[in-house]
């Protein structure tokens, strides 16, 4: 029996302690070569020959001063192992191929628990593509993508595709075209990233049971785009100086919008297009052309507790039947209502209905604002206000909120004001 036992521990491979191994430049592909399961690959200070596959459960420690530079070949490091864990990298010089999805990493489907944190980016086609990889964890990098093309012909700072339960945490992205795109991916988090100079800051397609929480969007086009998508709770994110909408919901049902702000030259600041049994609730919408804009039957919505702030129109919604938009008695705060409230309960004594049939009037023949200040129009809008049974239907407020709601800036206590 004793012998049989030695036999065995003879045959069998013994597995070896992880090691912690020094690399210099030029020695990086030697070293990727003889690492075993677990090993901790700290880098030099200096440059690094790419493109590199790490195809086992190591660590790639860069210390903050080690380039990994692609030669503008494919993606510069391709991770197809469960466990790795790449930082404290500066990662440049993929190549232009959109068909290959050419990335400054590339996380495959294969690579389960991936961490990637507190790396530099710069100048790659993508950023980072997580790609099928489950669990996935992008924190802390700052990632800058291409500025010499059209910008729709970048590539995104983050692309999440299939790759369920990835979490993409308090990263800053500028340039290249969106900073976060995700395309048919469930149960992620994006959550306190910083978005700039891109075209959509975060763009979701058939990402249900997600969350999108705590970030900012400043300078871009369009602040948060939700499309096709169910269950995705949108809080306490903010879209100040975009440029078209702060938030934007296309075919997304059954989803929670609260606690954001969108502040300052926006188009619109939330745009709805037939999106059904969505919550809109303590939402601050400042200073748009168009506080919210509701279109192509979006029904069943619940909006209260909202605050509609120096919008040129505060709501564009055509319909011949009331919208009721206060929930359980409470409804929201419209800065361009002068209302009263005798009682003291902090709602208003009268309703509050936004629109009016000229509007209808304007939306549809635009040339009809030359006769805005005629006395005709005065009289019909007068007449319209004081007897609200002549008003074709729309929005109605029925329990309006005498004060708005303020909404804190993510990360710095500072209100919206």
């Amino acid at each position: 029996m004793r012998g049989l036992f030695a036999l065995l521990l003879i045959c069998l491979p013994l597995a070896l302690p992880a090691a912690e191994r020094q690399v210099l430049p030029g020695g990086l592909g030697r070293a990727l070569a003889e690492a075993q399961d677990g090993d901790s690959l700290r880098l030099a200070p200096g440059r690094y020959r790419g493109p590199i596959v790490l195809d086992r459960p190591v660590t790639l420690d860069g210390g903050g001063a080690a380039v990994i530079d692609g030669g503008g070949q494919g993606s510069v490091i391709s991770v197809t192992s469960p466990g790795v864990t790449l930082r404290g990298l500066e990662v440049t010089g993929s190549g232009d191929s959109h068909d290959g999805i050419d990335s400054g990493i590339k996380l495959t489907k294969t690579a389960t628990g991936a961490e990637v944190a507190e790396n530099v980016l710069r100048g790659n086609l993508y950023g980072i593509d997580i790609h099928g990889a489950r669990d996935a964890v992008v924190r802390g990098n700052r990632i800058e993508g291409r500025q010499d093309r059209l910008m729709n012909r970048r590539g995104n700072g983050v692309y999440v595709w299939n790759a369920p339960g990835a979490a993409v945490i308090g990263n800053d992205v500028r340039w290249g075209r969106d900073g976060i795109f995700v395309n048919s991916s469930k149960r992620n988090r994006f959550i306190g990233n910083r978005f700039r100079d891109l075209r959509f800051a975060v763009h979701y397609m058939y990402a249900d049971d997600s969350e999108v929480s705590g970030n900012f969007s400043t300078g871009n086009h369009l602040g948060f785009a939700v499309m096709f998508s169910t269950r995705v709770r949108v809080t306490g994110n903010v879209s100040r100086g975009d440029r078209d909408h702060g938030i934007m919901l296309n075919y997304t049902n059954r989803s929670e919008i609260s606690g954001n702000l969108v502040q300052g030259g926006a188009e619109k600041c939330a745009f709805l297009y037939n999106s059904h049994r969505n919550a809109f609730a303590d939402n601050r919408f400042e200073r748009c052309g168009i506080g919210i804009h509701f279109t192509a039957g979006s029904q069943h919505n619940r909006i209260a507790g909202n605050a509609f702030v120096g919008n040129q129109v505060q709501v564009k919604y055509v319909s011949t039947k009331w919208d009721e938009w206060s929930v359980d008695g409470r409804g929201n705060y419209w800065s361009d209502f002068a209302a009263f409230d005798l009682d003291g309960n902090g709602l208003a004594d009268a309703p509050y209905r936004p629109n009016d049939g000229l509007d209808r009037v304007l939306w549809t023949q635009p040339a009809a604002k030359l006769l805005l200040g005629s006395p005709a129009i005065q009289l019909v809008r007068w007449s319209q206000r004081a007897f609200p049974a002549l008003l074709p239907g729309g929005v109605i407020d029925s329990h309006p909120l005498m004060r708005p709601v303020e909404v804190t800036l993510p990360g710095t206590g500072e209100g919206a004001s």
